[in-house]
């Protein structure tokens, strides 16, 4: 079943009644080409510029959100330290549905089942626009990393592999 451009995800709705502009982007998905990098290329927008969201779980029984470039790694031992936690892992793939309403591909910031605690690299912030998933596979929202960070109630940090060996 195909879906129409003018559909509206949850994340689309939770922006507008929070009154937050933002833009949608669209992109075929058909190849099953979804990672973070491929779906820059199809938009044709800068990697520093398209994020992906990550949940991990935390040492304490926590779950934890971190929001990084697509091109680059998250540094979990830097995540950990920003959540404040001993230690975060990697949440199974077969959990994210379950825990945050969304599926790998489609994972976004934004309208998750619940708030988790959630940190943005600090790169964003260099960054006038960021876009991020729309909540759906093929779908990704562009709004300003300052109206993310004050949505979902997020911090900053250097929190991947390259940014922390810059820092």
């Amino acid at each position: 079943m195909a879906k129409k451009k003018d559909e509206k995800t949850n994340v689309m709705r939770v922006l507008d009644r929070a009154k937050i502009p933002y833009t949608p982007h669209f992109y075929d998905h058909e190849d099953g080409k979804i990672d973070g990098v491929a779906v820059a290329e199809k938009l044709g927008e800068p990697l520093e510029a398209v994020f992906k969201t990550l949940v991990t779980h935390g040492a304490d029984g926590g779950f934890y959100v971190f929001v990084i470039p697509v091109a680059e790694e998250l540094d979990l031992k830097a995540a950990a330290r920003a959540a404040g936690v001993k230690r975060v892992e990697m949440l199974h793939v077969k959990d994210l549905l379950p825990t945050t309403g969304y599926i790998r591909g489609g994972c976004s910031p934004i309208g998750m089942k619940k708030p988790f605690p959630t940190v943005l690299d600090e790169s964003a912030l260099k960054q006038p626009k960021i876009l991020v998933s729309g909540g759906k596979v093929g779908t990704q929202v562009e709004l300003s990393p300052q109206d993310l960070l004050a949505l979902v109630g997020a911090s900053t940090a250097p929190i991947t592999q390259l940014s922390c060996a810059h820092a």
